[in-house]
Parts: structure tokens; C-alpha cells; sequence
């Protein structure tokens, strides 16, 4: 998980109000239920480190932070409501400690984004989207451990309906024109991402 340092920045620079250190560890015990093999406390602290050089992009920065910070709260590979639920979490916790409703709604809305089923139209949502999927861009063996543990997460689906799946899913982000919305995210992981996705086809068959 991200230090406590960098939450504790986070909260003063956003006005909240409270104890900082219950609403972290918080999150922390979510992110570290035994199942998630990625969508844990790495991959928050990886989506904060991708997005600080990009924090300059959104109109609304503070706001695509907290949706960094709570967009996979609820990860049940079994369900099919983790985001509406982190979503939700997210909005119930910024109004209670302080924060305008209109901050919680566009969080809350912000986190909707990354279920990824359409390209986000708004700057706040492309940036959110892609530091969300800028794993897929990374170095051969990070994307195939990234791969690997999300076969970890669905180790209870059969392994014919997770290849289809995972086919299918990899298959609409590679038929999009471009993977990623902004041009920061497009020149920095554009190629790569197209690379893996393509090696991870080929071997899903």
C-alpha cells in the first residue's frame, strides 16, 4: 500500500476533516484480502506513482486521486458490482469527512469509468482510465506477471471460459483505435501495450 505519508499529504491538501490514519488502514485492509493476486495494495501504490508526473492533466486533480485511492476497494471476481460498491464506498467516506457532495459525486462517477466499457469522453475520466490501464503497457515480464496474477484472481474459472474471456476483453481494447485517451499515456505505453496484448492473444489462442 502506499506509505501513510502520502495519505496524510493527500488529506490535509484536500480539507478533509477527522482521523486520517482509521480512513487508510481502512483501505488497507481491503486491498489486502488474501485473493487479490494484483488488484491489491501494489497496484493502488503503482497507479499513484504513474499518475504524479501526469497530476498536471486533469481539470480536477485532487478528485482523480481519491478515485485512484478507492477505485478497487471491492474486488470480488465472483461479482459483478465492485466498482458501483467502491464507487459508493467512496462517495459515503468523502461526505464524511467533509467533503463537498460535489467532490463525492464526480468521485464516485470517476471510479464508474473504470469498469472501461466505453472511452471516456472527459479529461478527469481519460486520465483516471489510463493510469488504470497503464500496466498494459509495461515491459514484457511486468505484463506477463501482471497476466499471470490476474489468472490468480479467476483461479476458480475453468480454463477454456477464461481464455475466452480474457480473450475477449483484451480483444475490444486492441480494436479501439487507440488504447489510451490522452496523448501522455498514448506516447508513453501506445506501442507496448499493443505489443503485449497481441503476445497474450496469441497465447490464449
Amino acid at each position: 500500500m502506499p506509505e501513510l505519508g502520502r495519505w496524510l499529504e493527500f488529506w490535509k491538501r484536500i480539507g478533509a476533516k477527522g482521523d486520517p490514519q482509521k480512513a487508510y488502514y481502512m483501505l488497507e485492509g481491503l486491498y489486502s484480502v488474501q485473493q487479490r493476486a494484483y488488484h491489491n495494495l501494489s497496484h493502488i501504490g503503482r497507479c499513484l506513482d504513474e499518475y504524479h508526473p501526469a497530476r498536471h492533466l486533469p481539470e480536477h486533480p485532487d478528485e482523480v486521486e481519491m478515485a485512484l485511492w478507492f477505485h478497487d476497494a471491492f474486488y470480488d471476481t465472483m461479482a459483478a458490482d465492485n466498482e458501483t460498491r467502491s464507487a459508493q464506498l467512496a462517495y459515503r467516506i468523502s461526505r464524511d469527512i467533509g467533503l463537498p457532495d460535489l467532490f463525492a459525486g464526480n468521485v464516485h462517477d470517476l471510479i464508474l469509468e473504470t469498469r472501461h466499457i466505453v472511452t471516456p469522453f472527459d479529461i478527469d475520466s481519460q486520465v483516471l482510465a489510463d493510469v488504470d490501464l497503464s500496466i498494459l503497457g509495461t515491459p514484457e515480464v511486468e505484463f506477463d506477471e501482471y497476466e499471470n496474477n490476474i489468472r490468480k484472481e479467476y483461479r476458480w474459472v475453468p480454463d477454456w471460459q477464461f481464455r475466452a474471456g480474457r480473450a475477449k476483453i483484451l480483444g475490444d481494447f486492441l480494436a479501439r483505435p487507440s488504447i489510451y485517451s490522452t496523448e501522455f499515456f498514448r506516447e508513453k505505453y501506445e506501442g507496448q501495450a499493443r505489443r503485449n496484448i497481441e503476445r497474450s492473444l496469441a497465447r490464449l489462442g
